[in-house]
């Protein structure tokens, strides 16, 4: 699909990651939680995940825009922001994670809000938690 096509059919509220090699990002989001990987290259991703489209940016791609001198301030990306998806067995990410190499930064684990889920960090320091309702 072209740029402008996929563009044009993207939906209201979507999400962006600039990251800083695509191709090293890509096995946490297909690896770790099961993401669907729709295209790829080495300057953009597009995946889906639990039926939520969103891309992946390589830093270069944006050095031309206002975020590009901000990619640059030392600090983990994205901190601030939780990403939060539903549907995804927590242990089994945290079981992935670990085989992986991924950083957990918090364990598999119940919460009064009603979930139960696990909180990992991809490659660019985005956290992830991932989990289920508690029956």
């Amino acid at each position: 699909m072209a740029a402008a096509d996929y563009g044009r059919a993207m939906p209201r509220f979507t999400l962006n990651l600039l990251v800083r090699d695509v191709q090293k990002s890509i096995p946490f989001y297909k690896d770790v939680l099961a993401a669907k990987v729709q295209y790829a290259d080495a300057d953009f991703a597009a995946l889906s995940l639990q039926g939520v489209d969103f891309m992946l940016h390589a830093d270069h791609t944006y050095d031309h825009h206002p975020l590009f001198e901000r990619l640059k301030v030392v600090g983990a990306r994205g901190t601030g922001a939780e990403l939060r998806v539903m549907g995804i067995d927590p242990d089994a990410a945290e079981k992935r994670a670990k085989a992986a190499g991924t950083r957990i930064i918090q364990a598999a684990m119940d919460f009064p809000h009603g979930w139960r889920d696990v909180m990992l960090e991809d490659p660019d320091g985005y956290i992830w938690a991932v989990g289920v309702a508690i029956p």
